[in-house]
């Protein structure tokens, strides 16, 4: 069994100022950062520090061999991400100011260039036990899980940023549907009654996460872990990226569960995105800790 991922692959560029610009005004950061970020790119992060080694298919500009070099080292295999010379690649510009206060723009670029001929060439091994990860940050995504469905692979979706006509599109090739509690409640008005998926992973902040399984009709839930967060970007691809790598594998629901749980409420004590998940033994030591 193994890991595929069509996502997104940004590059954070977080500037911290004394306080947001206004219209008009100029003003020197304190302080630059570059990360690596997008949801695609998080999940495959993820699921390496979990213990898989997952392909992720994507795209970057040619110029940013850099973002390609850094995930490999993660443990990703990279050999299906096109590099796009007349593309930039996405990249966030995030304004800090002193009290946390954000002002962000995003650039998609690559993530909604990547060749559907490519990708799916790419795609053309995945098999019967694998599965892929899928993310609301590429094109391809109906294209994708289509062709992993025929091949009788599992289809993670994560419904994110939610727009409900490219859930509506891809959900006959979906197997897990995965969102936070308000993606679920807009999802439950648009379309009420029963989904044509297995199963529904729901995030619930605070109050924790909780799996259904629409075959045999039983739900799982999993308490949050209570820690002081500093940076909670990137929380729930952390949670999805884990949850996906554990039952690849063959962990069950509830175990991986926890260990999603788990490395999503260590990832949030660190500062970043992608580059603050923990590794299985971090998170399981993490887990060592905490009461019986």
């Amino acid at each position: 069994m193994a890991i595929w991922n069509l996502g997104s692959i940004n590059a954070d560029h977080v500037y911290r100022l004394q306080h947001l610009p206004q219209p008009g005004e100029t003003l020197a950061a304190d302080s630059y950062a570059v990360g690596l970020g997008g949801k695609g790119g998080n999940q495959s992060i993820a699921a390496a520090q979990a213990g898989t080694t997952p392909r992720h298919l994507g795209a970057v500009g040619s110029g940013d061999r850099w973002i390609v070099e850094r995930l490999q080292a993660l443990g990703i295999d990279c050999s299906a991400i096109q590099m796009l010379p007349d593309e930039a690649t996405g990249h966030a510009l995030i304004l800090l100011d002193t009290e946390a206060e954000n002002s962000i723009i995003i650039h998609p670029g690559a993530n909604r260039a990547i060749g559907i001929r490519a990708m799916l060439s790419a795609l053309s091994t995945i098999g019967a036990g694998d599965t892929l990860l899928i993310q609301n940050e590429t094109n391809g995504q109906v294209e994708a899980a289509r062709a992993a469905r025929q091949a009788g692979a599992r289809v993670i979706y994560s419904a994110a940023p939610f727009q409900i006509d490219a859930v509506r599109q891809i959900l006959p090739h979906v197997s897990v549907l995965a969102m936070n509690e308000g993606e679920a409640r807009e999802l439950f008005e648009a379309i009420p009654g029963d989904l044509p998926v297995e199963g529904l992973l729901i995030t619930r902040g605070a109050a924790g996460a909780e799996y259904r399984d629409l075959i045999t009709g039983r739900s799982h839930h999993h308490p949050a872990f209570k820690v002081q967060p500093v940076d909670t970007t990137g929380a729930g691809d952390t949670f999805a990226g884990y949850f996906a790598a554990c039952t690849d594998r063959g962990d069950d629901i509830d175990t991986a569960l926890r260990l999603a749980s788990a490395a999503a409420a260590l990832q949030v004590t660190r500062q970043g995105a992608g580059e603050a998940i923990p590794g299985m033994q971090d998170t399981l030591a993490f887990l060592d800790r905490q009461p019986a």
